[in-house]
């Protein structure tokens, strides 16, 4: 099957020597499923990444560029790693990152309504100090602590698409649309940044479309998407259609900082066309997931 692998920035580390041995781990369920046969297309967030550069530069490097600087980084950490383990197991692949744009709506109402976490968690009052210093917005995310939120508009298209889908043709393993894709708009001369992170979830379910995937996996932190979460009727979700899905969501099962826009982009996936199907699931269980046997499995 063709896939698309969206990857959670958070499971990346919070420091270069840290990202270094996490991808190694990473690599290996990502390299299972290239060894089932499956072509393969890996994103990935860079909340915590792009945060940090931002803040490394003092806020006096322009936003767009410092998803650029994330791209890269994580990129190269990435491949490398797939790589390796490509080579471990005798499977011969190209490996690239592809630096990616995506394009979004200069009008879009989330610039008026900052709500995407990114860099480090901070104390209620720490929170409070960085607000009255720097005039940045911070709120609570996910009852795991403060971080700042800039805007995180909706992705239309994504501009490097015909390079990514002649790899993957190619039989290559891109790496690509990472952090959601570094935010751009239309100018006369093409295109330009803008301050914003673009979900990761609904930047990877796009380029699942526009690259005629099969299944959009998402990767999170457990093994499958559960209603009541964290109380005594919790119930974990298995083969769940769209609709079903759909309910879950507007009866607020799922945190709009965590588990919300997975849902929501898998959803999006899974019916814009039939015969797609996402999947939610931990790292460690994707080449079980995709054969089905474990995982939340989200279908028309």
């Amino acid at each position: 099957m063709k896939v698309v692998v969206a990857l959670g920035g958070n499971a990346l580390g919070k420091t270069c020597a840290e990202q270094k041995e996490l991808v190694k781990k990473t690599a290996k369920p990502i390299v299972d499923l290239i060894e089932q046969g499956n072509k393969v297309t890996i994103a990935h967030g860079n909340g915590p990444q792009v945060g940090l550069i931002n803040n490394a530069f003092k806020g006096d490097m322009p936003f767009a560029e410092c998803g650029a600087m994330s791209q890269g980084y994580i990129g190269y950490h990435l491949q490398n790693a797939i790589k390796a383990e490509l080579k471990k197991r005798g499977i011969k692949k190209n490996v690239a990152t592809v630096i990616t744009q995506v394009l979004v709506d200069k009008d879009d109402k989330a610039f008026q309504n900052p709500t995407k976490p990114i860099g480090l968690f901070y104390t209620k009052e720490e929170a409070e100090k960085l607000m009255a210093a720097t005039g940045d917005t911070y709120v609570e995310d996910a009852g795991r602590g403060y971080r700042k939120v800039i805007a995180s508009p909706k992705p239309i298209d994504v501009i490097e698409k015909d390079v990514i889908s002649h790899l993957i043709e190619a039989g290559d393993v891109v790496i690509t649309v990472g952090g959601g894709g570094i935010p751009v708009v239309t100018n006369g001369e093409g295109y330009e940044g803008v301050a914003a992170v673009i979900d990761k979830d609904f930047a990877s379910e796009k380029l699942a479309e526009i690259v005629d995937a099969d299944q959009l996996i998402i990767l999170t932190a457990v093994e499958k998407v559960a209603i009541n979460f964290g109380k005594e009727n919790q119930e974990e979700l298995d083969k769940v259609t769209v609709d079903e899905m759909k309910k879950y969501s507007e009866e607020g099962h799922f945190a709009k900082g965590s588990m919300l826009p997975k849902v929501e982009a898998a959803i999006m996936f899974a019916e814009s066309k039939p015969g797609r199907v996402s999947l939610i699931t931990s790292l460690e269980k994707a080449g079980e997931g995709i054969e089905g046997k474990t995982g939340t499995i989200i279908s028309k």
